[in-house]
């Protein structure tokens, strides 16, 4: 544990301390994370591994604030988001945060560049710069060619790299990923994961990785592993 997560530091855009996590009943509680620090730079990559079960996917959505803690602190650029009501949480997600999960979660009426324009369209932005900039992601993760194809349509690493693309379109600092990579093959994994880093790196994102691919995990500037509720 790392008692240097309770000082805010500027160089740090998320910074959690004492997060605790319980689920079942009061009288037969289940703990999941209990008194997890983390401060995460800005511009950095970090992994999270752990053995199924551990708590990697709650901690993940925890930072991401789509679950909330039942006890400690979370910290973004320095603001504290506990205060933030609901709707502001999710304008604080739609604006900062990309999220990237084993399953693409693209919607399969829409195309592939309405797919990545969505949560631009959700935040109200301009539709032709919007296009614009969906286009741009899409061509970079090599699916200029699949505008209009409907999720079902493309292949699985195909779909990724949608969503991928979705996940940066609003420009977030945080990227969140779980397990990007689980549900594609080896050689798509790859391929996915080497345009996660690329894209990230060239425009300075912070990440958090969470994963059962140690090799991925190696390739980050850092890696923790979740055990017994805390991270080590």
């Amino acid at each position: 544990m790392n008692d240097s997560a309770n000082i805010l530091s500027d160089s740090a855009l998320l910074q959690a301390s004492n997060i605790y996590k319980d689920y079942g009943s009061k009288d037969n509680p289940v703990r999941v994370l209990r008194q997890v620090n983390l401060e995460l730079a800005r511009g950095e990559m970090l992994a999270i591994v752990g053995a199924s079960g551990s708590g990697k996917t709650t901690l993940l959505q925890i930072l991401g604030c789509l679950d909330l803690s039942d006890k400690g602190s979370l910290y973004f650029a320095g603001k504290d988001l506990s205060s933030l009501s609901e709707k502001k949480l999710a304008a604080h997600r739609n604006q900062n945060i990309g999220f990237i999960f084993q399953f693409h979660h693209l919607l399969p009426e829409f195309t592939a560049l309405e797919n990545v324009m969505m949560p631009g369209l959700i935040a109200g932005l301009q539709e032709s710069k919007l296009k614009a900039r969906a286009t741009g992601l899409l061509e970079q993760v090599g699916l200029g060619h699949r505008l209009t194809h409907r999720s079902g349509e493309l292949s699985g690493g195909e779909q990724q790299r949608a969503a991928l693309a979705r996940a940066l379109v609003m420009q977030p600092a945080l990227l969140l990923a779980d397990e990007p990579t689980g549900n594609l093959d080896s050689a798509s994994g790859q391929q996915v994961f080497e345009l996660l880093t690329e894209l990230c790196r060239t425009r300075s994102m912070s990440v958090v990785v969470v994963t059962h691919n140690l090799e991925l995990a190696a390739a980050m500037d850092r890696c923790l592993t979740l055990k017994d509720g805390q991270l080590e």
